[in-house]
């Protein structure tokens, strides 16, 4: 008997990333670079906050766009660091992760055949959800020799009558690279002119080594457009408790709310009064979070420099993306064989899109001392390709 699966779901692959985890998971003296998750536990007033709410009996559902006081503090905290007004009421929702976010706001959005600008090398969800909302992705392959930022002419030759949405996916996963007020400012004029609407995936936004993050709705006329993706994962150590939010037009997070009230119903109740407290007090915490992973990125793009392996220089999120095609392997090949032979885990490029090909996604969410060792491996297994 044929199980009735969607021709859909079928033809969609895998995500790349956890292949690799799931071997060095049952691999002894393994180290893995491979997850992007911070190696910080969550912050104990957080944690405390959490807790605190369980022994106080708040186990009940929550309204579905979330608590009315994480809202408002959603929207605090955007004021302060970005200068966006957004009405907790009806502009803000409160959904299971960022990856939630992008999945409903994808729905909500698109109808069928309706094209989807996606720059890559890019998280792996884009693309699929793209699909699984009806829409076509379109792929913009970004370029090292633009430290892998989106520019307005690459955005413009791939704009057709078609077009809706631009997913636009900085600071970046898998490449690090960041987009600054003069890049975002070029890239508004052409959705502007093109009547496109903007997925700001932000989730790394706090995550920023060279001056501050950009909201592109912080810009004029952008607001009205864009749906401003974020979450706790990365900046507060929060991956677990699975919370994220959107904020946009209050038409567009309306029918996002109806998605998530039928599938979701929920955000979790407990994590969402632990986010009220992170976001309350938890500038010092993300600041000492954003100092380590600083220190680590420095000590990589270093090491990398010494044993002579290519690489532009990341500033935000916590990977590097070092290039690897002087060794004339695929980065699929490149990494099992690293893997196999130095157990160590890296995530191909390739598992972010055809313009990942040879790179190698490296996460510093990890502790210098394991860095170290796996630098060293690194160092040992490229001198024995290069012999």
């Amino acid at each position: 008997m044929t199980p009735p699966l969607s021709e859909i779901i079928k033809n969609i692959q895998p995500s790349g990333i956890r292949k690799f985890f799931d071997i060095v998971s049952e691999m002894k003296d393994a180290i893995s670079l491979g997850v992007g998750e911070p190696d910080f536990e969550t912050p104990w007033h957080i944690r405390d906050e959490g807790i605190y709410a369980l022994e106080r009996g708040k186990t009940f559902y929550t309204s579905n766009a979330g608590l009315k006081d994480l809202r408002k503090e959603i929207c605090n905290y955007l004021k302060r660091k970005q200068g966006i007004n957004y009405n907790p009421l009806s502009e803000v929702l409160v959904t299971v992760g960022g990856s939630e976010a992008i999945d409903i706001g994808l729905r909500a959005m698109l109808n069928q055949g309706d094209e989807v600008i996606i720059p890559q090398p890019a998280y792996v969800s884009y693309l699929p959800c793209t699909i699984l909302a009806g829409g076509k992705p379109v792929i913009i392959n970004l370029k090292e020799e633009n430290s892998f930022k989106l520019t307005a002419n690459e955005l413009k030759n791939v704009i057709t009558d078609k077009t809706k949405i631009l997913i636009l996916p900085f600071p970046n996963n898998p490449t690090g690279a960041i987009m600054e007020r003069s890049d975002l400012e070029e890239i508004a004029k052409v959705c502007i002119d093109n009547d496109i609407y903007v997925m700001s995936d932000e989730i790394y936004g706090e995550l920023t080594y060279k001056g501050e993050h950009v909201s592109i709705s912080s810009i004029e006329g952008m607001k009205e457009r864009t749906i401003l993706i974020n979450g706790f994962s990365k900046s507060y150590a929060m991956t677990g408790w699975r919370l994220g939010y959107a904020c946009g037009p209050e038409e567009i997070i309306k029918q996002m709310t109806k998605i998530h009230q039928f599938a979701i119903m929920c955000a979790p109740t407990t994590s969402q009064y632990a986010a009220i407290e992170a976001l309350k007090n938890g500038d010092n915490d993300v600041k000492e979070m954003r100092d380590a992973y600083n220190q680590r990125r420095r000590f990589l793009v270093n090491a990398f420099r010494e044993m002579n392996l290519e690489c532009f220089e990341p500033f935000g999120a916590f990977y590097v993306f070092p290039c690897i095609k002087e060794f004339g392997m695929s980065s699929e090949d490149f990494a099992t064989k690293f893997l196999q032979e130095e157990h160590v885990a890296a995530v191909p490029g390739s598992a972010f899109g055809e313009s990942g090909e040879g790179y190698l996604r490296i996460s510093y969410a990890y502790s210098i001392e394991n860095l170290k060792i796996a630098m060293e491996r690194l160092k040992h297994f490229i001198e024995k390709l290069r012999a």
